[in-house]
């Protein structure tokens, strides 16, 4: 069973940064096309972030130049080092596949206010 444990937000003023993790259990990590996901109060869930297996990575245009995807194939974990951060930012971010095919972890809370 896929299991997806996300930790490292948290509160932060703006143009702060927080690094996210991302522990994945019960999958083949290294083949596996992973992405960061946010949920605003009120919003849809947005795709934030991918990298594929190859390593090639994509970003929303309004995370772009700001937050980097990573992944460490030996760790089985995926982080989101998010910089610059700005109010808009506050989610819950969430890990998944690129589809969001497995089941959905408890997401790490990420909040930016002065």
């Amino acid at each position: 069973q896929v299991r997806l444990v996300e930790s490292g937000g948290g509160s932060v003023q703006p143009g702060g940064s927080l690094r996210l993790s991302c522990k994945v259990i019960g999958l083949n990590f290294g083949i596996s096309d992973m992405s960061w996901y946010r949920q605003a109060p009120g919003k849809e869930r947005e795709l934030v972030a991918t990298i594929r297996s190859s390593g090639m990575t994509n970003y929303a245009d309004s995370v772009k130049g700001r937050f980097t995807i990573s992944r460490d194939n030996a760790r089985r974990t995926l982080y989101l080092q998010m910089n610059s951060l700005q109010p808009e930012d506050t989610a819950v971010y969430d890990c998944n596949g690129y589809s969001g095919q497995w089941p959905w972890g408890q997401g790490t809370q990420v909040t930016v206010s002065a």
